[in-house]
């Protein structure tokens, strides 16, 4: 049996509060000397930033004798894959968990191989280090974060999901664990200040997916441990930043390289029909992050080069074989998510090619953007409309739209989502902390005043 996590034995251990996240996690530690409601604060992960990527990179280069490969993470991690060094990049190892392929192994390059298991654990451990570093002491207590669903419409594997991230976490040294939904966790920093009770809407987009979860917060429930009956309904789609970056490309960037473009007319075409257009696979492999590597194989260039007489304009060809042979393309994508945040902003956006070709420039205008994401928002926007209508709550009936994550800086998604519950208020989180910060509050209520 479990020793009760509230009790306040002398000299106990300190605990943490760590947000596991798909795309990005951050971890939370009480305030010095803190009980309940008196705050948390988020760790530095790596300099100036409190979240860092859930991604590890294993060296392939590491020398034979030591035994396990050399591992970087977070931004280093990115920034060695796409400097093209030898190695493995794993990412997204949230979801893995429930899955049979978590206890497979997976090769790494130079000889190594390493169970999926251990890389989830392996970035806990992480995680757990830099915690430690900043409170000062052995952290043995945490609280985890975990989706309403880590598997959906299978409470089998989501329970084997939610047994697989416990397991990691004890691995890595963490004694007593207790889990919070992330949406619960989200809606923690309203409920702290709320008056009454209220519906909630939480809508948590990020990189890689639009979650929503319909929640009841009021000062009642406050500090009450078991939140599960809280959650009225939930739902979501696999659609978020990453796709809104490249719609953004392939409207914008990459026609410049030829992309919807149409090869000169042959001998013998039927003068009133256009030409087809140009091999689109390699653009769509351009604008898509985990794929761009791919594009700078040997095969891949060589088909390139003998492709030439496929443009009609040269400088189409002349560019795209320069991106795949200066290896841009992730400079391409970065350039392309800049842009969305300008237009966002600023209503416009100057992208600058420079790296590309001397003077060469594109430019994205509010019109042009929404059209490019037309369809992504509508299906989102769908979602939120649908997590109400599980939860059997009408529009009309929704108190709070709490918006979190890094995709809600996108001004016209939030002002859709807006629109379809017009007597909610719109109340904004840390777009990349929130979840940690709520996590934090609830570690507080449950562990008890930080020794």
């Amino acid at each position: 049996m479990q020793p009760d996590p509230r009790s306040d034995e002398p000299g106990r251990a300190g605990f943490v509060a760590i947000d596991f996240g798909t795309s990005n996690s951050a971890v939370a530690l009480p305030r010095a000397g803190a009980g309940p409601g008196a705050g948390v604060r988020l760790v530095e992960l790596e300099p100036g930033q409190a979240t860092m990527p859930t991604a590890v990179f294993y060296r392939a280069d590491t020398p034979p004798p030591q035994p396990e490969a050399e591992r970087l993470y977070g931004r280093a991690a990115i920034a060695a894959y796409v400097d093209g060094s030898e190695g493995r990049l794993m990412r997204s190892m949230k979801s893995l968990l429930g899955s049979s392929l978590l206890q497979q192994r997976t090769d790494i390059g130079g000889g190594r191989a390493v169970r999926y298991a251990d890389v989830v654990a392996g970035y806990l451990r992480r995680l757990k280090q830099q915690a430690e570093a900043a409170a000062g002491a052995t952290l043995s207590r945490a609280v985890l974060g975990r989706p309403v669903f880590f598997v959906d419409d299978d409470p089998v594997r989501d329970a084997q999901a939610q047994a697989a991230l416990e397991a990691a976490a004890r691995q890595v040294g963490f004694r007593e664990l207790h889990f919070q939904y992330e949406p619960i966790a989200a809606a923690l920093d309203h409920e702290s200040r709320a008056a009454r009770e209220e519906r909630v809407l939480v809508a948590d987009i990020g990189g890689g997916t639009s979650d929503f979860s319909l929640v009841r917060v009021g000062p009642a429930r406050r500090g009450r441990i078991d939140r599960r009956d809280d959650i009225l309904g939930n739902h979501g789609v696999h659609l978020a930043g990453t796709d809104f970056d490249r719609r953004v490309e392939l409207a914008a960037i990459l026609p410049l390289l030829g992309y919807g473009a149409r090869r000169p007319a042959r001998a013998g075409e039927i003068a009133r029909e256009p030409p087809p257009e140009v091999p689109s696979a390699i653009y769509f492999d351009l604008a898509t992050w985990h794929l761009i590597n791919t594009v700078y194989a040997p095969a891949r260039l060589a088909e390139l080069r003998g492709m030439k007489a496929w443009y009609a304009d040269p400088r189409h060809h002349a560019r795209l074989l320069a991106t795949l042979e200066l290896r841009l393309g992730h400079a391409l994508a970065a350039a392309a998510e800049q842009a969305k945040i300008d237009v966002a902003m600023h209503g416009r956006a100057e992208i600058d090619l420079a790296a590309l070709e001397h003077g060469l420039q594109a430019r994205l205008a509010e019109p042009e953007a929404a059209r490019a994401l037309e369809a992504d928002l509508d299906r989102i926007v769908g979602a939120a409309r649908e997590t109400a209508r599980r939860a059997g709550v009408a529009p009309s009936r929704i108190d709070t739209l709490y918006f979190t994550g890094g995709s809600t800086g996108l001004v016209p998604l939030v002002q859709r989502i807006a629109a379809c519950f017009p007597a909610a208020a719109v109340v904004r989180g840390d777009r990349y902390a929130s979840v940690a910060q709520g996590l934090g509050l609830h570690a507080a209520a449950v562990f008890g005043p930080a020794t």
